[in-house]
């Protein structure tokens, strides 16, 4: 077990270069499923969720090796089993875009209920309706979702909400099937698009990704020999800006797609911090005195849901009264006692958070609970006065790649230590 050290109260200031999308990469890796041969996937997080997807694959007969840290070649040709057991995933919420890739290629998928994150209730209904819309079997016992079909047909999937993981997971599952399939109210959100593109180059046809119609024409295989590399990670980068913006200081985020940041950089230009776009960068500049919003996390092009407990941190230092209303999960607020122990006055009506600002955060123990709580209580300890101690940094490590050694770069008193 580990822990992050923070001393508080230091300007960050330099450049910071944003690793490959964490939410791209654990869609594309399973994807790799159904190419008849070697794919490289280049600018890959080394993150902990990758490292359990290669583990997963490697166990089922894939080939698959590093040329470097972050460039991964996968050749799934000879992967002879669809069955994946509760001990492989037992960590990983993506594991359900298994379910979609092994029934495109073997007709037949037997994977556990996901494990990751555990902030409220995340159905996978959507995805179930999809699948038996293609013309699977879907069944549900001692929480395995195992998935049969004789042959998958195109169809129009409707989804009743926009569900990422559904968009995805039905591209995957349809990608190979008989004729069209139609998928309206889909997901925009930018990893949705690079997994299309990723399909698209191994052979698939896949049109509308980005928007809220996705159409699939089915093609018979899948050709290897393609290279992809994966998109900058949109929450990485927020989480930069955020803390650029909370302790002081200039910072330039690198790497990145700004038009992926648009909801967050206009919402900080709307709390009175001063965001500056510089071709593939953002220069982030700290401000004393920070303005109350309120926010609402939305489906993409809306504010993510992936930055909320983040922008909570920042609020603390708010003048005024702020709310966050999560849009898209039913509870995402297992931050908020945490970030309590350090002084922030929070409250919870139903689906929102009521946050006090202009308080002054005091250094403390605290447990990440999730990935992104983590990444708050971070930025906590970055503003806070005195020592603040975060455990349970594995959740943290599922998603960002060497985050206190790029705090620390920035002049940030961070350090990892062993319990």
């Amino acid at each position: 077990m580990e822990k992050f050290v923070i001393n508080g109260r230091r300007a960050l200031n330099g450049d910071v270069y944003i690793s490959g999308s964490k939410n791209a990469a654990v869609a594309v890796i399973p994807a790799t499923i159904l190419v008849d041969g070697e794919c490289r996937i280049e600018n890959v997080p080394d993150i902990g969720d990758v490292k359990i997807l290669v583990d997963v694959l490697i166990s089922m007969g894939a080939e698959v090796r590093f040329e470097d840290r972050n460039t991964l070649v996968i050749n799934t040709r000879n992967i002879n089993s669809h069955i994946v057991t509760y001990e492989m995933v037992k960590y990983l919420r993506a594991s359900y875009y298994l379910i979609g890739a092994l029934l495109g290629k073997f007709k037949q998928a037997s994977v556990p209920f996901p494990g990751g994150c555990d902030f409220g209730h995340r159905p996978i209904d959507q995805h179930i309706k999809g699948f038996e819309a293609l013309g699977a079997q879907v069944d549900i016992e001692h929480g395995i979702i195992t998935a049969k079909a004789r042959e998958l047909k195109g169809c129009s999937i409707y989804l009743d909400i926009v569900s990422v993981g559904a968009t995805i997971n039905l591209m995957l599952a349809a990608v190979k099937a008989e004729g069209t399939t139609v998928i309206e109210n889909a997901a925009k959100e930018p990893h949705v698009v690079d997994v299309a593109n990723f399909l698209n180059a191994m052979g698939a046809n896949i049109r509308g990704a980005g928007t809220d119609v996705i159409k699939i024409k089915g093609v018979d295989r899948l050709k290897g020999g393609a290279t992809h590399t994966i998109i900058p990670d949109q929450i990485e980068a927020g989480t930069f800006m955020i803390a650029s913006a909370a302790a002081g200081g200039c910072v330039t985020v690198k790497n990145i797609i700004p038009k992926h940041m648009e909801s967050l950089t206009a919402k900080l230009t709307e709390m009175g911090i001063r965001v500056d776009e510089v071709e593939d960068s953002l220069r982030v500049w700290g401000n004393d005195k920070i303005l109350k919003a309120n926010i609402k996390t939305l489906p993409y092009p809306g504010f993510p849901t992936d930055l909320h407990p983040q922008m909570a941190a920042l609020l603390c230092k708010a003048e005024g009264t702020s709310t966050i209303t999560e849009g898209v999960w039913d509870s995402r607020f297992q931050y908020v006692d945490e970030i309590k122990r350090m002084g922030a006055i929070m409250k919870v009506e139903g689906r929102m958070a009521v946050i006090e600002g202009a308080v002054n955060l005091t250094g403390a123990p605290a447990k990440a609970t999730d990935l992104r709580a983590g990444a708050a209580l971070v930025i906590a300890g970055l503003i806070a006065k005195g020592t603040t101690q975060v455990h349970n940094v594995y959740y943290i490590d599922r998603g960002y790649e060497d985050m206190e050694i790029k705090f620390r770069q920035l002049g940030a008193d961070i350090k990892r230590v062993r319990v």
